[in-house]
């Protein structure tokens, strides 16, 4: 009796996750519906990723921007409301792998994205961009000036996550999945209708105490974070950031190059103290610029991230 009962309960188990398997499956092809790709794809090694590239046309001013979103984010964090403020440059952004429309890869730490960048640099024959990093993008724009410095001309980094921080923020706590089976269970069944349960909730925090535009759901492509995959990427974000982000700080005194910091002030993300003041007392070539603020800065205050990137243009 035991034993049937034990397999009855596997069987129902088993077909209840593969009803929300498929039921996730229709979701995101519905999400991918409403908010489409706008960019084109390109291939680095194998890796298939999303790219929005204005083009190198003649008579545009050096040098090219390139954009990196943060967590949970995707190119359209930039296309809502700052990447179109530059019609004189050439501007780039990018899809992190695992988010938005870019293929998951290998390995999701600092590094490797890094040196993925490394290489859209090569592959579209940007020469040494201004590379802006929101949030983790931040991160991932430091990792790439350390290790690969002769291909960046500076940063320009809004609300950057720049040292490890003990717990992930309130709205991203159910992603810190150790089990790779844990993870991919609750990114293919409960976890997309939790994001979108619980949005209204997460917004606050993500953007407070700032409104959040209606249109951004669709148009800034935050519906696009509700996708398994992208849950995954996420995930796989924050396990890497406390043990990459300690030696990567020791190392940001030999940054030499241009680097712009903006924080708001009233960021409920992440400390603009220690992310922001504690990161520029490292080094001599930061300038910060705090505003009243929380942390979707490029959405909310385009006219200061604007300002920020043009600032740090004219130190290159």
């Amino acid at each position: 009796m035991a034993v049937l009962l034990l397999l009855s309960f596997l069987f129902w188990t088993l077909l209840a996750i593969a009803a929300l398997v498929l039921f996730n499956i229709g979701l995101c092809r519905l999400i991918e519906a409403l908010a489409p790709p706008k960019g084109q794809f390109i291939d680095i090694g194998g890796l298939r990723l999303h790219v929005i590239d204005s083009g190198d046309k003649p008579g545009l001013s050096p040098p090219p921007i390139l954009f990196i979103h943060g967590l949970l984010g995707q190119l359209n964090n930039f296309t809502y409301a700052l990447a179109g403020r530059f019609p004189e440059r050439r501007i780039v952004l990018i899809d992190r792998p695992g988010s938005g429309y870019s293929q998951a890869a290998p390995s999701q730490s600092l590094k490797a994205q890094g040196d993925l960048v490394a290489k859209i640099i090569d592959k579209m024959n940007l020469r040494q961009p201004l590379v802006v990093g929101h949030s983790l993008g931040g991160a991932v724009a430091l990792a790439l000036a350390l290790d690969h410095p002769a291909k960046v001309g500076g940063l320009a980094l809004i609300a950057p996550l720049t040292h490890s921080i003990s717990a992930p923020p309130k709205p991203f706590g159910a992603l810190a999945f150790r089990s790779p089976l844990a993870l991919w269970l609750g990114a293919w069944t409960l976890g997309p209708l939790a994001t979108l349960l619980s949005f209204n909730t997460a917004r606050k925090e993500v953007f407070g105490p700032e409104p959040m535009a209606r249109d951004y759901w669709r148009r800034g492509g935050a519906i696009l974070s509700a996708r398994p995959p992208a849950l995954i990427a996420a995930a796989r974000d924050i396990a890497h950031q406390p043990e990459e982000l300690p030696p990567m700080a020791a190392r940001y005194a030999s940054l030499a190059l241009p680097i712009g910091v903006l924080f708001g002030a009233q960021d409920h993300l992440l400390d603009p103290k220690a992310q922001g003041e504690d990161f520029c007392a490292k080094n001599p070539n930061t300038q910060l610029t705090l505003i009243d603020g929380g942390h979707m800065l490029p959405v909310t205050q385009p006219r200061a991230a604007e300002d920020l990137i043009r600032a740090t243009l004219l130190r290159l």
